[in-house]
């Protein structure tokens, strides 16, 4: 499907089940808000987003560790998880989807950490029973890697949430 089907799709299955959506991203910069966004009738199920572009807000807006931060850097797992949970808690939704990830072109300061390669990428799921972190390995330009994350990104949304939906109608 295309990123734009998927929104469709993830807004559709949310009226469905009165239910609402936000958004934690950094390496995608608010694409995937932006997505769900320019579908008529998100309103009401898109609660908002975060662009969780520095360590900073990921910690201090979205809740992430700083132990898990300076342990780990910015680009992992839990990480994701933490920052969609966060997201959830924040913006007071039923789910939320969070990003994190290095676009390149080079890698990405690791600081005491190794640097990360571009094209690492996690993606985290957040819902009312569970929390799916997903880590993809993509290739190609800064804006490809960021374009196949959001596509990703959504494609693991999109799922959660009709599964969801259907398991409830």
């Amino acid at each position: 499907m295309k990123p734009d089907e998927l929104a469709q799709s993830i807004i559709t299955a949310l009226q469905a089940m009165d239910a609402q959506v936000g958004t934690a991203e950094s390496l995608t910069g608010g694409l995937i808000a932006a997505h769900l966004t320019s579908i008529p009738g998100a309103s009401p199920v898109v609660r908002g987003g975060v662009v969780a572009y520095s360590i900073e807000v990921k910690g201090r807006v979205l809740g992430v560790s700083s132990d898990l931060l300076t342990q780990v850097g910015a680009v992992d797992a839990r990480v994701a998880e933490e920052m969609a949970l966060g997201a959830r808690a924040l913006l007071n939704a039923d789910y939320a989807v969070a990003t994190t990830g290095s676009a390149g072109p080079e890698p990405a300061p690791g600081g005491v950490l190794p640097a990360i390669e571009p094209g690492e990428v996690f993606i985290a799921v957040s819902g009312p029973d569970s929390c799916v972190v997903e880590r993809v390995q993509l290739t190609g330009s800064r804006g490809q890697i960021r374009d196949d994350a959001v596509l990703w990104a959504l494609t693991l949304l999109e799922g959660i949430v009709t599964r969801d939906a259907l398991n409830k109608a």
